[in-house]
């Protein structure tokens, strides 16, 4: 297990993410006051990678400077926001998650199905019924 390669894909996935939150940010801002640029990054994020958010800003420079530094700008101030309360609640995610999971594997394991009751059960009622009747 490569501990800093996870890191480093970790931290790219998260910057794309921040980069799409702060395209939809943009998209609804404009959207109020210039619906046909709201329209047409629309257009321009559902052609071009979005998923690598990297990509979509270098490619939106390129089409529209001004568009790729509002998004810039947006999502510098979303990583500011958020990057104090990440760590913990990533965590505390996933541990929550997995004791949930852990939970419901449980009850599924040891649950008791009584519709169709096993062998064991069958053979002992049945010795027992032999027993009784002679």
């Amino acid at each position: 297990m490569n501990i800093k390669q996870i890191a480093k894909d970790t931290a790219k996935m998260l910057q794309s993410y921040l980069t799409y939150q702060a395209v939809r940010t943009v998209s609804a801002q404009i959207n109020e006051t210039n619906p046909y640029v709201a329209a047409w990054l629309h257009r321009f994020s559902t052609k071009e990678r979005i998923q690598d958010g990297e990509v979509y800003i270098e490619e939106l420079f390129r089409e529209k400077p001004e568009l790729a530094l509002r998004i810039m700008t947006v999502r510098q101030h979303l990583v500011e926001e958020v990057s104090e309360f990440l760590p913990e609640m990533v965590s505390t995610g996933i541990m929550q998650a997995n004791m949930e999971h852990r939970r419901q594997h449980l009850e599924r394991i040891t649950q008791l199905d009584l519709s169709n009751p096993s062998t064991e059960e069958e053979q002992t009622s049945d010795g027992n019924s032999d027993e009784i009747s002679s």
